[in-house]
């Protein structure tokens, strides 16, 4: 297979050759293709798509296989698939599900390699707490978590916790030791508790803008703290919903793309027309443009949009290139979670996205290679 795209990084055409999954040669193309070669997008927060849950209590090995398959179809060669907040039991029956799908199947075992736990360990307080069912929202327990690793097959890479809650430093050295991410969010921590989780072992920051109190003090304040720390990371959702223009910008030119990562943070909704629904015993709603609110609240509950188009919009909101925008999808979620970095060279696996680009930043996917 020989693929003609012009290179992300500098526009040149280039023909690709793929023989037995890896890239064989690179080499200037001598046509003048419309379509752009750039590694696919790796997303550390996929929670479903089309109605489906990761947090479903009826998960079934073809859901697991619709959510990867539509996730395909936005330029998504892998993704987390992500457990938030719900009972010991609904938790364990999903990393199980999701642990006896990828022990069966190699290829979708490559698509998903690590999970995601976004709590239940978070902020009870509404706001914080954003959807997150807050009858579930409660103190780290490390046998707790040793029990979901387990029902894993040791694939839960990252968990996202509230520094605030009793016992969360401990619980951060002994993530931090067994290897996995810890990433702070949904929180109302102090400035100082921050501090003390960073220096825990804390490594990033979750969806940062978001899962927040409406109102915060404007100086002293969690979103500050995360953002004024450099030994945090940070991803953020650019689906035009979470996170205004003015703020993805800023959060690029105070982080910088080096340890900034974007997720899309796809939720059950989306894909879905608007309406009404109910997931994660929560009543929710899908608004006009893809918007997905805790009903009756400005809250949201995750998004009705995938990683193509928050890539694209980051171009618009902060002024990044095509390639450090691509960049923000792929190499930096792969890097902070421990995965090799996909790269457009021979020799490596040919985990390759093909697309079409405009100017003014719209993307829309052709095939995951």
């Amino acid at each position: 297979m020989i693929l003609h795209a012009r290179h992300y990084t500098t526009g040149h055409p280039v023909a690709v050759t793929v023989e037995a999954g890896r890239i064989a040669a690179v080499a200037d193309s001598d046509q003048q293709p419309g379509a752009w070669i750039a590694p696919a997008f790796f997303d550390p927060q996929i929670n479903g798509c089309l109605g489906i849950s990761f947090n479903s209590a009826d998960l079934t090995p073809d859901d697991v296989r619709t959510v990867s398959d539509v996730c395909r179809a936005h330029g998504i060669g892998a993704f987390c698939p992500t457990l938030i907040t719900n009972g010991f039991g609904a938790l364990r029956h999903g990393f199980s599900t999701l642990a006896k799908v990828l022990d069966s199947d190699a290829e979708l075992a490559r698509r998903m390699p690590c999970f995601h736990l976004e709590g239940p360990y978070l902020s009870g307080e509404d706001g914080p707490r954003g959807a997150h069912p807050r009858e579930y929202a409660r103190d780290p327990d490390w046998d707790e978590f040793c029990r979901l690793q387990d029902a894993a097959g040791g694939r839960i890479r990252m968990v996202t916790l509230a520094p605030e809650r009793a016992g969360a430093l401990a619980f951060t050295e002994k993530l931090a030791a067994a290897g996995v991410v810890v990433a702070i969010g949904h929180t109302a921590a102090t400035g100082a508790q921050i501090r003390d989780a960073v220096k825990a072992g804390a490594r990033t920051s979750t969806h940062l803008g978001n899962g927040c109190h409406a109102m915060l003090p404007r100086h002293d304040n969690y979103v500050w703290e995360q953002l004024a720390c450099d030994e945090l990371q940070a991803s953020i959702i650019t689906d035009g919903h979470h996170l205004p223009a003015t703020l993805v910008k800023c959060f690029v030119r105070v982080k910088g793309v080096s340890r900034l990562l974007i997720t899309s943070d796809a939720s059950s909704l989306a894909g879905l027309p608007p309406g009404r629904y109910r997931a994660w015993d929560t009543d929710l709603e899908v608004l006009p443009g893809g918007k997905v609110v805790v009903s009756g609240t400005p809250f949201l509950a995750g998004s009705g949009h995938f990683t193509d188009a928050c890539v694209a919009n980051v171009v618009r909101m902060a002024g990044v290139s095509l390639a450090d925008a691509v960049d923000l999808a792929s190499a930096r979620p792969r890097q902070l979670l421990g995965l090799p970095v996909t790269t457009i060279e021979v020799g490596q696996p040919a985990d390759l996205m093909l697309f079409d680009w405009q100017p003014d930043g719209a993307l829309k996917v052709r095939e995951v290679v």
